[in-house]
This record gives structure tokens, sequence and C-alpha cells, in this order.
């Protein structure tokens, strides 16, 4: 289990323009003695030191003096009209934020990107409970990294996300954590949003050195803030001259008090984990280079044989499933166990191929290897407890299939596009997605024409991931069938 000292440090934002291909790179870390290090210690210190007054000058308020609620000038109602834009055509900041009181006090800390949208937090708090760790989620979708042996005390999480132990979650709607992320993704709007008559000025703040004004309005829609927030029963903004918003105090119903600070100068750039798809990139259509690899697949396929694969499927909620084992293009066949992340203590192992598949659950000690990385499947298979599965092992057995028929003549090349170029397995790979009958399919393939991955676009949105690893397949024999099954 992953201790608190072992998640990965908050990583300083990226300085100056993104790299401009869309391939990853690294970077050698040089090697400095003497005066040079000197020089380099106190400048880091230096660094530190105007980060934590930064961070200290945005987290904190000065308000004026006291002043008597006042309706709003034109220009201040054009200011709160356009605040939703603003963070829009802004498209990220950092966010710092605090839902509830005492015991169930739940803090996040992160950024949320509006263009894309996506957020990345750390949940931390008395309160957060089993939804502890690291966070990612679009308004649709939301995917917890749990870490329940996390300091209570969030931090900005490490702009590299963890590539393990991701899963699909499902936080009743309209209530807690939800509540909190859809009044994140409500914070921008490509279009301006007129305040309410009943909006005013309750006072005047600095933030930082930034003077803002703290503006008073009902919620914008239907449903965005019940209860509303005390002490005057509605939402207040600290806004600047800019329309620019730095500090949100509302309430949630089944959540209580809320204050959010965003930080306008902390806007790096977010990178989705892989079941949110990844880094986005800028689809085009194939170049005649990727078009003939894309085309000599099939045969490479054949030619290789086989390979070991490794399964990450977050099909929905309550189905999170890892896997590994091998396909066999030559034999047309594949054999994989399968664990659930809800159900520790058993491995299911599934057989495809053309006639069908076929599963046989198994204690968690049959197999070796964790829940979170399954071992192989056992060799011969067991001679007992197969049955045919009528549903095909469901999305799961979509994605098998989808690389058995890598090797033949798969549809939708006609619609292949070249989404980014990326990295898995130290190779550098062209991501090139089609649209088939059965799905949305990606190929991740190298530049000497070899499948890395296969991903599938799930219902729930989520992608599914097959990576795939050139080994020696041993040969699958078929599954054993029941005395029934013959009949």
């Amino acid at each position: 289990m992953e201790t608190s000292a072992a998640r990965p440090g908050p990583t300083p934002p990226p300085q100056g323009p993104p790299p401009h291909d869309d391939a990853h790179t690294g970077g050698i870390p040089r090697v400095v003695t003497g005066r040079r290090r000197t020089v380099l210690l106190v400048l880091a210190a230096v660094a530190v030191l105007s980060a934590a007054a930064l961070v200290v000058g945005l987290l904190s308020w000065a308000p004026d003096r006291s002043e008597q609620p006042r309706a709003l000038t034109g220009a201040e109602r054009e200011r709160l009209a356009a605040m939703r834009v603003t963070n829009y055509r802004d498209l990220r900041v950092g966010v710092r934020l605090t839902a509830g009181t005492g015991a169930a006090r739940t803090e996040l800390v992160g950024w949320v990107d509006w263009s894309r949208p996506l957020v990345y937090l750390d949940v931390g708090g008395p309160g957060a409970g089993a939804e502890r760790g690291l966070l990612q989620a679009t308004p649709t979708m939301v995917l917890l990294r749990p870490d329940p042996t996390a300091v209570p005390t969030p931090a900005p999480p490490p702009l590299v996300p963890p590539a393990d132990r991701w899963r699909l979650h499902d936080p009743p709607a309209g209530r807690g954590l939800a509540a909190v992320l859809d009044l994140l993704f409500r914070l921008a709007a490509d279009r301006p949003e007129p305040p309410a008559d009943a909006a005013r000025r309750v006072g005047g703040a600095t933030v930082g050195a930034t003077p803002v004004d703290i503006l008073q309005a009902p919620p914008p829609g239907p449903g965005a803030s019940a209860p509303p927030s005390p002490p005057d029963g509605q939402p207040r903004y600290w806004l600047d001259h800019d329309a620019r918003l730095h500090r949100l105090e509302t309430a949630l119903a089944g959540v209580g008090p809320v204050t959010v600070l965003l930080n306008r100068t902390d806007r790096p750039t977010l990178r989705p984990v892989d079941a949110l798809g990844g880094r986005p990139g800028q689809p085009r259509a194939l170049t005649t280079a990727e078009r003939g690899r894309l085309d000599r697949l099939p045969a490479r396929l054949r030619a290789r044989g086989g390979a070991a694969v490794t399964l990450t499927a977050p099909v929905d909620a309550a189905t999170n499933l890892r896997g590994s084992g091998w396909v066999s293009w030559s034999g047309r066949a594949a054999y994989v166990t399968v664990a659930d992340l809800d159900v520790p203590d058993r491995r299911t192992l599934l057989r495809a191929d053309g006639t069908g598949v076929r599963r046989a659950e198994v204690p968690a000690a049959t197999v070796p290897g964790a829940v979170e990385s399954p071992g192989r499947p056992p060799l011969p298979p067991p001679a007992r407890g197969w049955r045919a599965d009528p549903q095909r092992a469901g999305e799961l057995g979509v994605l098998l299939d989808a690389t058995l028929r890598a090797a033949g003549s798969p549809g939708g090349r006609g619609t292949a596009l070249r989404v980014r170029g990326d990295t898995v397995a130290g190779k550098t790979v062209d991501v090139v997605e089609l649209r088939t009958p059965r799905g949305l399919l990606r190929y991740w393939i190298d530049r000497a024409g070899a499948l890395r991955r296969l991903e599938l676009r799930t219902r729930a949105g989520a992608w599914a991931q097959l990576d795939l690893t050139p080994a020696t397949v041993p040969r699958l024999a078929p599954a054993p069938r029941t005395p029934m099954e013959g009949r």
C-alpha cells in the first residue's frame, strides 16, 4: 500500500512555451559544483520565499472599511456578467476549495481547466473519507486514485499524474463531491450572464495587491446553490476591475459553506490520465507514411504470431478491471486473467476465440499477482469450472475481439485520423483513431509499424487500454467443456 511519503510531490509549473512537437520530451539534469551550486541554492531559496509570499497574498484578503450594501453600477453589472466568460478565456487557474465545516470539512487543491474542461485535484481534509487521494474529472466523468494513507492536508498534485490505480468513481449527483465539482465547472461560460436585479455591492477588499469589489448576487441557472450562503443569503464574489474572480463564498445543499480561492497566475497545462484519453492533440488526416503503417499492420501481426498483453478497463464505477495474458493472432485466440478492483479475492479467466468467450471464476490465490496487477493465467487451463459467456465478456470482450481482428481487416480505416503523437514502453507512437461498427478504437503504432496499444471508448466515456509486448506466446489450448455443454 502506498504511504503518504511515497506520493509524488508537487511539480512546479513549466516555464516558457510548450514544445512545438506533440511527442514527449525529457531533460537530463546537469551536475553543478562550487560557486555555481551556491548561487543556484540561493536563487532556489529566493524562489521558494517568493512563491510562499505569493500564495499567502493570494489566499489572504484585506477588507476595506465597512460599507453599506448598494445596487450595482453599470460597470459593476458588466463585470459580473462577464466573469464566467473571463474565466473561460483565461483557460485555467489554480484552485483551493474548502467545503463543509468541522469533522465533515473537505479540502481540494489543484487546478481547473475550463477550456477542455478538466479538473485535477488532491482531495483531503477530515471529511474526505474514501475519496481521499488524487482526482481528475470532466463534467460527465470522475476518476479517483484513492489513497487512504495520505496526510489529511492536501497539496498540489504532481503535474505528470501517476499512471496506476485510477478508477471510475460515481459520487451521488447534486451532493458532496459531485456538487463541488459542478460548482467549479459552472464558473465558466462562453457568453455573458446578466446578474439579477437583486445583485448588490457589499464592500471592497484587497487580494494580494489587487483591489477587488465584493459583489453579492443570486446564483445563475437552475439549482445552482441551495441553500444560499450566509450571512446575507446569496453567494459573494471577489471580483477585480478586469472581471477576474479571486474568491467565492457560497453554500451547497448537503455540503454546507463553500469557499473557493483562485490563483490566477498558477495555470500549468494539465495532462488527462489515460482513462480520460490522455493528452489532447490536433486530429488530422494520416500522412502517406502513417497510412502505409496502418495498412501493413495486419500482415505484421500475423507474422509476429502473438504478444503478451496487459489491460486496464474502467468499464463503470462498479467495474474497474485489470488483467494480463496473451493474444495469439496465428491461433486467433486470447487467454487472460481479469481482476476486479472491488472483488480482490477472486479472479476471472477468459478464453476468447472465433467460437465465443468462455470464463472460469477462481480464487485469487490460484493466480500470482495483486489485484492491481494480476499474473498471467495458468497453463494448462483448469479442467473444471468453465462456462460459456453469452455476454461475450461485455466491453472487455469487444476489446479482445478488436485486438484479434487487427490481424485481419478491421473496419473504419477510411475514417482513420491521427489524434496525436505519444510514447509507450519507451517507443514513439502515432495514436490513430478509427470509427468502427463496434465502437471508437485507437491504435498506438510505433514508427517501425508495430502495434503497442489498442484502446476502446467504453459506454461510460472512459478509455480501456490493452498494451501489447513482444513475447513468445504458448499454445493457447481451448478451455475444457463440461459434459452438459456437449449435449
